[in-house]
């Protein structure tokens, strides 16, 4: 039996699995609109701008969700700079400390990205922003360092999992894989949804062909979560196995079956199956976070 099964949960509910559902959407946009950027053609720009678009007020949606659920705004503030010495307060030990910081830089790729996506549309007077985006010098460090740190914010909460003493959470190395799989297929899910009457482009095209791709290894990454958990598997036993199925074959095995059949023809088929991957991406989070509580009642059983 795993010692984790005795710890006392950390109280992390709702507020925080929107958390890591729109965190995760935040840095799949950004990375995906980064790299429709800085491969695609200029057909693809509208495509990427809807990206960052989405990015930005995810970021901050993300930000004010985690302070919302520490109940006291200047925890998160405090995550960040050291009260008595108002000194940045910098733990490169703390996956914590690390993500918090890793969210602020990354808040301020996106807001750098959704104002030059507007300069790039015509919808601010500063048009010399849009040299903010590809494929201007700038641009294109902008778009690499920031998509960085979109894979970090993508990934991190489940590495943030991983380290506590919890059941599941610390009894298996591939959270943080799991996360970061899930967070690719939403967010390409969520792009197709936006973009599917507005922009038939070869850009689009190669992310439905991307998100078919991700969404394929999504179940591995899942059955290897599984096998990895050993004997405390056994609390996917229940409602949360249950809910998990649902997830592997209505929000994965499904979606990717309708995307094979539209195959860029009929977007209908898409359009449903990117719903259907979206509410996946938010279940699994849902039985991640929640199903560690039931951990105690499987053994005291």
């Amino acid at each position: 039996m795993s010692s984790t099964v005795f710890t006392a949960p950390p109280e992390w509910h709702w507020l925080v699995i929107l958390y890591f559902f729109v965190g995760g959407l935040a840095g799949g946009c950004f990375f995906l609109a980064a790299l429709i950027d800085l491969f695609g053609g200029v057909e693809d720009r509208p495509l990427a701008r809807l990206g960052y678009y989405v990015a930005f007020p995810a970021v901050v949606l993300s930000g004010l969700l985690l302070i919302a659920d520490l109940r006291v705004p200047t925890r998160f503030w405090h995550m960040l700079i050291a009260s008595n010495t108002m000194r940045p307060m910098w733990k490169a030990y703390s996956p914590m400390s690390l993500g918090s910081w890793a969210l602020l830089v990354f808040g301020a790729f996106t807001f750098v990205a959704f104002i030059a996506a507007l300069a790039d549309a015509g919808r601010v007077p500063w048009r010399g922003l849009a040299r903010f985006r590809p494929p201007g010098v700038v641009g294109v460090i902008g778009a690499i360092g920031g998509g960085v740190f979109a894979f970090f914010v993508a990934g991190y909460t489940g590495v943030l999992l991983a380290v506590t003493n919890r059941p599941i959470w610390s009894d298996t190395p591939l959270l943080g894989l799991t996360f970061v799989i899930s967070a690719a297929s939403s967010s390409a899910a969520l792009l197709i949804l936006l973009a599917h009457r507005r922009y038939r482009t070869p850009g689009l095209a190669a992310l439905e062909r991307f998100d078919m791709m991700v969404l394929a290894l999504e179940p591995i990454a899942i059955i290897a979560l599984i096998v990895s958990l050993g004997s405390v598997a056994r609390v996917w036993l229940s409602v949360w196995g249950l809910l998990l199925l649902l997830v592997v074959v209505l929000g994965i095995l499904v979606p990717l079956a309708l995307q094979w059949r539209s195959a860029g023809v009929d977007t209908r088929p898409a359009v449903t199956a990117a719903l259907l991957v979206l509410i996946g991406g938010l279940v699994l989070r849902t039985v991640i976070v929640l199903s560690a509580d039931a951990a105690r009642v499987v053994w005291r059983v």
